[in-house]
């Protein structure tokens, strides 16, 4: 493998050979079975709860609580990319995530699951230092396309990981879920050991100057803020749409954890929007990215306002084909917003990224919560509209032209 030499902000060897297909696989499985470990739990909500004798908010406290541990990781940890080897950062992440699974695997009750999700949040932002690696070490000319296909191999892991843990815990319990997926963690972080190059720090900075310069980097960039206001907008509609669906498809249809679990099939088509939109930001501009694929989600969304007046099995139908769209939308216009950002400032892609990506999750632990409450009051047609609104919100923020640009 050649050797990468990084002098703050430029990368030698990538420059004048590219990445090898087997590190872009690396980065890309790496980063889909670390962010997986945040939705092992939605489609295993139905079965969970019987057996740790836990009524529905509780139960929906614990996607809550790993999303808002993944934002607080973010914020907190994913910016020491900047400042040390991120080789180093994922090793001991990988192996913190695998033992984070592991003590949800052995949770005797719901705050022993409550406790350990939130450590699988944290941990998992691993995710979040793997994305940034491989921005560096692509070529600015392929940029876009790498990023993409790592981001393939991240957005396969959170839809996946539906059809996966529904089917594991319907037929070997939930628990067998977790410990299979610390397994997997255990194996990444070997083969990172053996295969991930390291990284030069590009800052030197101490940690309360390296925190005290994401002030400074999201008032100097309106593009950042931008970006990140409108991802975590759509990022709003879709947990919410996520965390809910297993509670509605075993409330409505009288559909299991496995049923549940393979809707992540339909979103996972969406992943293909990763390398196209990747390509597109780097032929077109991300800009046009960001707007297409936002108005494709607020239209996905809008079209389930269709359901109450199909057959159920018309229904089922739609819902399939609306997870298809929006997924692609949301995930298109994350590539973009990727691409957009890490081109701001390259020293402080470990920074950027974790201001877009807290955002996003905020966003999406919030959905998770409104979404649940909007179940409650008003049935399956709230968290419709909570979803179509909240993507609208987001394409009005894509189509507002800043008088400052980054």
């Amino acid at each position: 493998m050649a050797s990468i030499q990084v002098t703050h902000v430029t990368v030698t060897a990538p420059a004048q050979g590219g990445l090898s297909r087997s590190l872009v696989l690396l980065l890309a499985t790496g980063a889909g079975l670390s962010v997986a470990s945040l939705y092992y739990s939605q489609p295993m909500l139905g079965v969970l709860g019987p057996d740790l004798q836990a009524g529905d908010w509780l139960l929906g406290l614990v996607p809550t609580s790993t999303q808002l541990g993944y934002a607080l990781g973010i914020l907190l940890l994913a910016p020491l990319g900047d400042r040390y080897d991120r080789r180093s950062i994922i090793l001991v992440k990988a192996a913190l995530l695998s033992l984070s699974l592991l003590l949800c695997g052995f949770a005797p009750g719901i705050g022993w699951l409550l406790g350990a999700s939130l450590a699988v949040g944290l941990t998992a932002t691993l995710a979040q230092d793997i994305v940034p690696a491989a921005a560096t070490l692509a070529p600015e000319s392929q940029r876009g396309k790498v990023v993409g296909t790592v981001m393939t191999g991240l957005l396969l892991g959170i839809l996946l990981s539906r059809v996966v843990s529904g089917f594991v815990a319907e037929h070997f319990g939930w628990r067998a879920v977790y410990t299979a997926a610390a397994g997997a963690m255990a194996l990444i972080g070997v083969v990172a050991w053996q295969g991930l190059p390291r990284f030069e720090p590009t800052t030197q900075l101490g940690y309360r100057a390296l925190m005290g310069s994401l002030v400074a980097l999201w008032r100097r960039y309106p593009a950042l803020r931008q970006a990140t206001l409108a991802q975590g907008l759509l990022a709003l509609g879709f947990g919410g749409f996520w965390s809910t669906l297993a509670v509605m498809l075993h409330g409505s249809f009288h559909l299991g954890s496995a049923a549940a679990g393979a809707f992540g099939l339909a979103g996972a088509a969406g992943a293909l929007a990763a390398p196209l939109a990747g390509r597109l930001a780097d032929r077109r501009g991300p800009e046009l990215v960001t707007r297409l694929g936002a108005g494709l989600t607020a239209v996905s969304f809008a079209t389930m306002v269709l359901s109450p007046l199909l057959p159920a099995s018309a229904q089922l139908g739609l819902i399939v084909v609306a997870a298809i769209g929006f997924d692609f939308g949301v995930q298109a216009t994350l590539v973009a917003h990727q691409t957009l950002v890490y081109g701001i400032e390259p020293g402080a892609r470990s920074r950027l990224n974790a201001l877009l990506f807290t955002g996003m999750f905020i966003g999406m632990a919030g959905g998770a919560a409104l979404a649940s409450l909007a179940l409650a009051q008003w049935g399956w047609m709230g968290v419709v509209a909570l979803a179509t609104a909240t993507s609208t919100a987001a394409l009005v923020v894509r189509m507002v032209r800043r008088a400052a640009t980054a």
